[in-house]
């Protein structure tokens, strides 16, 4: 890729910086900066970020900090007084503010910064690109017209934060406008495998937002949605919009992700394709497929050994032999958890899905309290991450906060109503259920849960548990036959190592309910 700006062309293959045609003896460290800050034009790249991506998530001082830009302004001729290309947000970051032009120039996916700092020979970024387009209008917008840019800008912000997702910078993908856009053409332009574009509507006092997902390659329509709304609450709209915007392509991307990997020989696959192959078999929660999964993610690891996302793959397939009793050393299971989702850590601490899988290990020992914190870290950095917003509502639930877990339940079912962890988050809402004393309730929630795709044994349990307090003892029945099916080695030790409820007259409860099942 060749960013142009001003006087200046920063050329990320040749990894050189020329200033009208010369080019100029800068440190890499910086240069490296620069291609950070440049290829991000408008958005703003927090401290956190750049010390990230830079330095490798070392401590850093501010002062070196403060230097490196102040190398960087000199080098394409800015300075900390004018900072007319390289603006200082304080206490936040920086945004590099110059209009960039983009070239791409033999090479089909971005660039990612680290990968230059660590090797000389770059290996292409794994993760899909995106890019958002404006929003088209269609109708009398009145005063409502600059939100067609504003919603598409927002969107921008939100996907910037799935650390899996490359987000093609406002600056280049809002020179695509109309209403009989190329998408071929706007992907090959922009290196960017998925465009999301969409529409307003306004007509008689309201609006409908519409939004697609397109694969730029064949063209098709990946995942659709309409919203209608009043015009009024246009703005209430648009956070609806984009917190369940966000959810939805975690799910439909990754889905088509695995579709397009399905049946290529293993070898075939790259470090994405198998990974999301991989989630693919992992979501099915049965011994077979977690087996394969964990496979995919080896070939994953092999091919990116920085990739963090594969050992936190990795990481879930241990919790799940751990959490189904699968194999015959639970501790060591447990242990492997717990190992691979810190090298997971190790490698982007500021990916979601890895702080996730560290919180979901410590279950494995009874810590269900401390991993709420690493739950609640991960939401924090995706606020829309449906799975760590049910891991919360579980986690929350087994310690005795029913309330809240329910309430986080709730939520994750209406941030993602298409997750493959859906099951688990109606049993979380039955188990809630039940520590309220609603029965008949939570009779309803688990059975749903049990009938749902992937459910596993310990969610018929949960629907057992809850049908037997509702005094239907032969649908009970029904459930725990069901359970043992799955495992006829199951017992209520199991079940209950896996759900470790603290002592408690619920605890004792479901003891005694679990006892008068067989199990």
């Amino acid at each position: 890729m060749i960013l142009r700006f001003e006087q200046c062309v920063l050329d990320s293959a040749r990894f050189e910086l020329r200033v009208e045609g010369v080019p100029m003896a800068v440190e890499p460290q910086v240069l490296s900066l620069l291609l950070l800050l440049a290829s991000n034009p408008d958005r703003l790249v927090s401290k956190d970020e750049l010390i990230e991506k830079i330095w490798d998530g070392r401590i850093v001082s501010e002062s070196a900090v403060a230097a490196r830009i102040k190398s960087a302004r000199r080098a394409i001729g800015d300075d900390g007084a004018q900072q007319r290309l390289i603006r200082t947000v304080h206490g936040k970051g920086f945004r590099f503010v110059g209009a960039v032009q983009f070239d791409h120039v033999a090479q089909s996916t971005p660039i990612v910064v680290s990968d230059i700092i660590a090797s000389s020979h770059p290996a292409a970024d794994p993760r899909p690109s995106i890019a958002v387009l404006p929003f088209r209008v269609v109708g009398d917008p009145g005063l409502h017209a600059v939100l067609a840019d504003a919603l598409a800008d927002e969107l921008i912000a939100d996907l910037a934060r799935l650390r899996w997702l490359f987000v093609i910078a406002r600056g280049s993908s809002f020179r695509f406008r109309g209403p009989e856009l190329d998408y071929a053409r706007v992907g090959e332009s922009l290196g960017a495998r998925y465009c999301l574009t969409g529409g307003l509507t306004f007509a008689g006092g309201g609006v409908t937002v519409s939004a697609e997902l397109i694969d730029t390659a064949s063209g098709g329509v990946v995942w659709a949605e309409t919203w209608s709304e009043a015009i009024e609450r246009l703005l209430d709209l648009r956070i609806e919009i984009a917190t369940q915007l966000v959810s939805a392509l975690e799910i439909s991307i990754a889905a088509h992700e695995a579709e397009l990997a399905r049946g290529r020989p293993v070898e075939a696959l790259d470090a994405w394709s198998a990974y999301h192959l991989g989630l693919d078999h992992m979501f099915r929660f049965n011994r077979a497929d977690n087996a394969r999964a964990a496979a995919l993610f080896e070939r994953t690891v092999a091919i990116a050994p920085d990739f963090a996302r594969g050992y936190a793959g990795l990481s879930f397939t241990r919790f799940q032999n751990a959490f189904l009793n699968y194999g015959s050393d639970r501790d060591r299971e447990a242990e492997a958890a717990r190992s691979l989702a810190e090298e997971a850590l190790n490698r982007d601490r500021l990916d979601p899905f890895c702080r996730l899988n560290v919180g979901r290990a410590l279950w494995l020992d009874g810590g269900v309290g401390d991993s709420i914190e690493w739950f609640d870290r991960a939401i924090a950095l995706s606020p829309s991450y449906a799975q760590a917003v049910y891991a919360k509502a579980w986690a929350s639930t087994v310690s005795g906060e029913a309330v809240s877990g329910e309430e986080s339940a709730r939520l994750a079912l209406k941030l993602s109503p298409l997750d493959p962890l859906r099951y688990a988050m109606l049993a979380t809402r039955s188990l809630a259920q039940i520590f309220h004393g609603n029965y008949e309730a939570a009779a309803t929630l688990g059975e749903r849960a049990a009938r749902s795709p992937g459910a596993h044994k310990h969610i018929a349990v949960i629907a057992a548990i809850a049908t037997m307090l509702d005094g239907r003892r032969d649908k009970a029945a029904e459930w725990i036959a069901r359970a043992r099916r799955a495992d006829p080695a199951l017992t209520a030790a199991d079940f209950l190592r896996s759900f470790p409820f603290p002592l408690s007259e619920e605890r004792e409860m479901i003891e005694r309910v679990l006892t008068e099942l067989g199990l």
